[in-house]
């Protein structure tokens, strides 16, 4: 545990929401174990500041159910399958925090007893609360639901009091696509509601929407920017930050998401 008293952490519980294309670093698809040692650290860091940690994680460097629905296959079917990349996706990352002595488990939405536990709200917060960094695996266990909206409801029920959500190579929210326009403007700050008028491909809107109504702020930013979550948990201005008020300094206050649990 970092025993620095001159040490500030503006978050006290936090839910990361991890790409899959972050797990696949310059690899066209699959794992890239740099990557993934890269990502393990960050947390690491940020555990050892005694920071409260939930993650969510998308399966992108497998599987995206809406590019095979194109294809003429079933979108539920599909989406399920994109599920348990997702799932694939967090044993690794909880392979390789535990190999940093980091206590992990493992939930998912989809029942499989046999590799993970399944995702009971109130078993993740005492996991939570016992230390432990939990992984939310298979988004919501439902089609047509995307892995950002599946962040934002864990972050409400974890009672996070930000959602980090961690982008690869994409260094904030954007006016229009960077990587394809280079006269493209960054936001420092943007309202949810904004965000949706704008109809902003970084964020789906169930997610903005959802975090809208929870009065829930989304930092966005780039994770192999090194340092970067460890500077946003210390409150630096990293990225683009999501509110719901114009002056961008509201945040939520710490949620009490759960009654005492024994």
């Amino acid at each position: 545990m970092d025993s620095d008293p001159n040490r500030v952490v503006r978050y006290g519980r936090v839910l990361l929401k991890l790409s899959g294309e972050s797990f696949k670093g310059d690899r066209r698809f699959g794992i890239d174990d740099k990557a993934v040692e890269f990502l393990a650290e960050q947390v690491r860091q940020i555990h050892e500041w005694g920071v409260g940690i939930g993650i969510v994680v998308g399966g992108g460097n497998f599987w995206r159910g809406a590019e095979f629905e194109k294809h003429g296959m079933d979108r539920s079917s599909a989406d399920h399958a994109g599920m348990l990349a997702t799932v694939m996706n967090s044993l690794v990352l909880q392979d390789w925090l535990e190999r940093r002595g980091i206590p992990v488990r493992t939930l998912t939405a989809i029942p499989m007893q046999t590799v993970a536990e399944p995702y009971i709200r109130r078993r993740a917060i005492r996991h939570i609360e016992r230390g432990r960094v939990v992984i939310c695996a298979a988004g919501t266990g439902n089609p047509y639901m995307s892995t950002d909206t599946a962040a934002s409801l864990r972050a409400v029920e974890i009672g996070a009091e930000v959602m980090m959500l961690a982008k690869n190579a994409v260094d904030g929210v954007y006016d229009s696509d960077p990587t394809l326009n280079s006269d493209a403007t960054k936001f420092e700050h943007i309202t949810h509601q904004h965000a949706l008028e704008l109809r902003l491909q970084v964020v789906d809107s169930t997610a903005l929407s959802l975090a809208m109504d929870n009065e829930m702020p989304i930092l966005v930013f780039d994770i192999f920017g090194d340092g970067n979550l460890a500077s946003l948990v210390s409150g630096q201005h990293v990225g683009t930050r999501i509110t719901v008020d114009e002056a961008g300094e509201q945040m939520s206050m710490p949620r009490t998401a759960n009654p005492p649990l024994v």
